[in-house]
């Protein structure tokens, strides 16, 4: 009944031309309509008997030279375009369809003369895609039909679906006709589907079938539930393509359809074209008896019949002619032109300008003659043919109607909402459109704001998801044997953020920020480094000072009592050079404290190992005169010429001259210099000194060990000597504390992080020097300063005797 609008608009187009002289001056369009009856066999039938009509078909031959076919429009399904068209190409007829075909039938029917009223079949997948990502719906039911385009759509929209992230709950197909003769057999397929679109899950349903396939789904909810007392539960967001018709039929067509209301429609482009709604107010059922069309709508609509003098009926059947099809549900019958009507429309003036194109050159060649203008030479429907492609023209809505290089129409989709009343009516709001070749943005446009959602959701936003978003902080994890879609949520791990909601991987802040305690956003890091304002550092340098005054106090009172036997006993220039080494030692670790910088990084290890490596040289050369000292006692001892000053300067300088020669090596080639370590400590960017080269960094310690080892050795082996000037075994003990300070050193160095181990370092040279410092010295201070009897050559011959 609904499909009824199609010849209407037909007939309104043609009655349209034959009004208006400036198109088809001189000549009167015509037409005939034919029923295929959904049926292959009955399409070639009817299309035969278009082409050939006589008392019986002969194909090939034709009598009528008053039927002048210029071309045909339909159908409205695939299956009949392609019966049609295999009939219709043979003789070069145009078939001008308005329905939607899939791209792989699409290619079926390439080099015939067949053109597509309906935009390309890409929009409704482009517009399906975006309309779910816009609205964030990942979880969604697919219901398509039992048939070859629907299993291609299926196929399509299931690739689509996964490539971008989003997942089908379910798919089911559906029969292509609403039955209802066959209930038993079908009941199985009702119980299935019921149950699939009432799971609260899924809140999104998008449906891909037939003209028809809306009066099978109105038939499941009237078998389900008559009464529709479980309207709420039915509460979804139906997504209807573009063939699906809001139609009624038989006794279904006073049953509401409440469960439609909110849906969203991908409908064909169509505009408002004047005077169609006042054509459609004209339409009255005279002389019903001779259009069959016009008597079988009619009485399909208003449920009554004609007068048949065979019969007796009601007055209460009886039509009376005065009925206005503006009374009738939409469901049944739309005012406002549909979309498969405006193609239809489109349809009768595209060809009308291809016979005006033929007639106006016609004209200017005078090649008329004398021949009626309306009757058209078979070879001039070829021509029809060859005209339409490149046929471009303004309709009366205001559009331009134009094929492209596919011969189809360019232009795209509506997107309407479906908003249900209680008396069965219902209104088609546009809410937006699709073109995927429309430029400058516009490929997808939707006012959601205008959206009218079920009265379930309450205006709110649907929501339709396998399981919760994942918040910030969190990332997904896929379920074992689920879909994509449905995931866990857990903890981004250390180091990481996610700062959106279902992420599928943290990732990790830039190298100068470190993640919050929520994991969901990024905080900067602040600059550490070892400073003399923080306790630390200020105690360290404080330590180093009170060290460093020490031993020039030392120094001091060395220098004033030079000359008293226990200072000249003991090497007095080479104890000198033991302080000054010690004092610099103390001083250089104040080159580990501060804002690491490039001269503080070049000077700090090597001014460390030059000077800890003249004190232990001190020390070994002090060891060693001590054993060649002894050996020279003995009567006739080769030994004596070697001691003296020159020994001190031949174990001092060699051994502070390999180190100074490891450390220019070390700045020629592999100079220490300042960087930011941001991996090192999560919330700190740490400003510390890059050694250059740990290799030499390593070395300058392994020589200060081996000088230290020695050193140890010798004084071990000398520490008994009978001499009241022999020190060798405070020496022994002070390279016992500076060994165990530096083979702690290590481990300690290697398991620290920041400016912890600019501390270890720095402790490390302060208890190695003043171990080596109150070992060797304080013993004699004690001497000198506070038993000054003691430091007399009487006393100390006497306690050697």
């Amino acid at each position: 009944m609904k499909f009824y609008q199609h010849i209407l608009a037909l007939a309104f187009a043609i009655h349209e031309i034959n009004q208006n002289p400036r198109i088809l001056p001189n000549v009167t369009l015509g037409f005939h309509i034919y029923d295929s009856y959904s049926n292959a066999r009955m399409t070639y039938r009817t299309t035969l008997d278009l082409l050939f009509k006589m008392h019986r078909i002969v194909p090939n031959y034709e009598c009528d030279i008053q039927k002048n076919l210029v071309g045909v429009i339909g159908g409205l399904g695939s299956e009949t375009s392609f019966s049609m068209a295999n009939l219709l190409s043979l003789y070069k007829i145009p078939q001008l369809t308005y329905g939607s075909f899939a791209f792989k039938d699409i290619q079926i029917l390439e080099g015939s003369s067949f053109y597509r009223m309906a935009p390309n079949a890409a929009n409704l997948y482009v517009g399906t895609l975006q309309l779910l990502q816009h609205f964030g719906w990942t979880w969604v039911g697919l219901f398509v039909e039992d048939s070859d385009s629907g299993e291609y759509f299926l196929q399509t929209m299931e690739s689509l679906l996964s490539e971008h992230g989003l997942c089908s709950a379910f798919t089911e197909r559906i029969p292509q006709y609403a039955q209802l003769d066959d209930l038993d057999e079908g009941y199985g397929t009702i119980a299935k589907m019921y149950e699939l679109f009432t799971d609260e899950k899924v809140n999104i349903l998008i449906i891909y079938g037939g003209s028809l396939t809306f009066a099978w789904f109105k038939m499941l909810m009237f078998l389900v539930d008559p009464e529709e007392k479980e309207k709420t539960r039915y509460g979804k967001v139906w997504i209807l393509t573009t063939e699906i018709e809001l139609v009624s039929l038989g006794l279904l067509k006073d049953k509401v359809c409440q469960f439609l209301d909110g849906a969203i429609s991908f409908t064909f482009h169509t505009e408002d074209v004047p005077g169609f709604k006042d054509f459609l107010r004209t339409i009255k059922p005279k002389g019903a008896q001779e259009n069959h069309f016009l008597k079988d709508f009619w009485e399909r609509s208003f449920d009554c019949s004609f007068p048949d003098p065979k019969e007796s009926l009601r007055l209460n059947d009886i039509c009376t002619g005065e009925e206005r099809l503006d009374s009738l549900p939409a469901d049944v019958f739309e005012m406002d032109m549909t979309g498969h009507s405006y193609s239809v429309y489109n349809a009768v003036y595209a060809l009308a300008h291809a016979l005006h194109t033929i007639f106006s050159e016609r004209a200017k060649r005078k090649r008329v003659g004398g021949r009626n203008m309306g009757q058209i030479p078979a070879l001039l429907v070829s021509q029809i043919h060859h005209l339409l492609q490149s046929i471009s023209f303004n309709n009366s809505a205001g559009e331009t109607v134009s094929f492209d290089d596919n011969r189809e129409t360019v232009g795209g989709l509506d997107i309407r909402n479906v908003v249900m009343f209680h008396n069965n009516s219902f209104q088609l709001l546009k809410v937006g459109k699709v073109d995927r070749n429309a430029l400058g943005g516009k490929e997808f446009i939707l006012k959601d704001h205008m959206i009218v959602w079920h009265g379930r959701f309450n205006q709110v936003h649907p929501i339709s998801l396998c399981n919760k978003h994942c918040s910030s902080g969190y990332q997904k994890k896929n379920k074992e044997g689920k879909k994509f879609c449905c995931y866990d949520c857990v903890p981004c791990p250390e180091g990481k953020i996610s700062n959106q909601t279902d992420m599928d991987d943290c990732f990790p802040c830039p190298e100068d920020q470190y993640p919050n305690e929520n994991k969901n956003g990024c905080i900067p890091k602040t600059i550490h480094f070892l400073s003399f304002e923080e306790p630390l550092g200020s105690g360290l340098a404080s330590l180093a000072l009170s060290f460093a005054l020490m031993t020039a106090f030392i120094l001091g009172i060395f220098i004033k009592h030079r000359d008293t036997p226990l200072v000249k006993a003991n090497n007095r220039d080479l104890t000198y050079v033991l302080l000054v080494s010690l004092l610099l030692c103390f001083l250089s670790s104040l080159l580990f404290l501060g804002q690491p910088g490039k001269v503080t990084c070049l000077l700090r290890q090597t001014a460390f190992g030059v000077t800890f490596s003249t004190a232990i040289s001190s020390v070994l050369a002090k060891t060693t005169i001590v054993a060649l000292a002894f050996l020279a006692t003995k009567p006739g001892s080769w030994m004596t010429k070697w001691v003296g000053k020159g020994l001190a300067l031949s174990v001092v300088l060699p051994c502070s001259l390999v180190q100074a020669s490891l450390c220019t090596l070390w700045l020629a080639f592999f100079p220490p210099f300042p960087e930011l370590d941001t991996q090192s400590v999560l919330e700190e960017i740490i400003l510390q000194c890059n050694e250059g080269s740990v290799t030499m960094f390593y070395c300058v310690l392994g020589y200060l060990g081996l000088l230290a080892t020695a050193s140890f050795f010798v004084a071990f082996l000398v520490r008994k000597l009978p001499d009241s000037f022999n020190e060798a075994k405070f020496i022994t003990f002070s390279m016992l504390v500076f060994c165990s300070v530096w083979l702690s050193f290590v481990p300690s160095y290697l398991s620290c992080k920041g400016k912890h181990m600019v501390a270890v370092e720095v402790f490390s040279i302060l208890f190695s020097t003043a171990g080596l410092l109150g070992c060797i010295f304080f013993p004699k201070c004690y001497i000198i300063v506070l038993r000054p009897s003691l430091n007399q050559r009487e006393q100390l011959i006497r306690r050697k005797h």
